[in-house]
């Protein structure tokens, strides 16, 4: 049986961590390793994560860079990159193992669901998993998965700023569909809760707009990470 790595980069997540993992542990009890990718934190994200982790790792901080030392280190044959404020549906080791068990080239990723149980939460979501399913291109909130000798045929995550997960679907699907698992991941609302749903919907339709257009990922930084 192939074995599945799960890989988390964080970032000053002290606050969530301890209870993410946690949640995570009857993975790992079924034999996936845990592997925790921390980007520099201040608090004490480091300390609550090894008690609760396979390995705790420190990387340059930015989600692609941290994704791609995890993929180093890791020891599983599948690999599975995971949000921390993501929580994985019943099933999803099995899945997993069914479809990326057998092959090298296959890679996928969740259906999503929004924490907030609200209407527009779900209708976004719905849209979420309809344009990706369409485009073939996911983003991180779907927990992306994929064997590891497809991605290291790829060169892992292009260390971009914003949209390393775009890019990484660009050059998947131009080597096989993607396979789509309809149980949900539950996603984190916190940041449409935080900066409001309608701008937080304009913003991501305006970042993937001028990212089709040609602008560039540190631009688009800019933009989604204000100072």
């Amino acid at each position: 049986m192939n074995k599945l790595s799960i890989i988390l980069p964080v970032l000053n997540e002290a606050a969530l961590i301890g209870t993410a993992l946690t949640a995570l542990q009857h993975v790992r009890l079924r034999g996936a390793e845990l592997l925790v990718v921390d980007g520099g934190s201040s608090d004490d994200t480091v300390q609550l994560a090894a008690a609760l982790a396979d390995r705790v790792v420190v990387a340059r901080s930015g989600r692609a860079q941290q994704m791609n030392r995890g993929a180093e280190m890791a020891s599983g044959d599948i690999l599975l990159f995971l949000h921390l404020d993501s929580e994985l549906p019943e099933g999803a080791m099995d899945f997993i193992e069914q479809h990326c068990g057998s092959s090298a080239n296959h890679w996928g990723w969740f259906d999503v669901r929004l924490s907030h149980p609200g209407y527009a939460y779900r209708v976004i979501a719905r849209f979420m998993n309809l344009r990706a399913r369409l485009s073939r291109v996911c983003t991180g909130d779907q927990a992306m998965f994929l064997s590891r000798p497809l991605f290291e045929q790829v060169g892992g995550f292009s260390e971009l700023p914003l949209m390393e997960d775009v890019a990484m679907s660009k050059r998947l699907r131009k080597l096989g569909p993607p396979v789509v698992c309809e149980h949900r991941v539950i996603a984190s609302a916190r940041r449409w809760e935080e900066k409001g749903v309608l701008s937080t919907v304009l913003l991501m339709w305006k970042l993937r707009l001028l990212y089709f257009l040609g602008v560039s990922p540190d631009k688009l930084a800019a933009l989604y990470y204000p100072e």
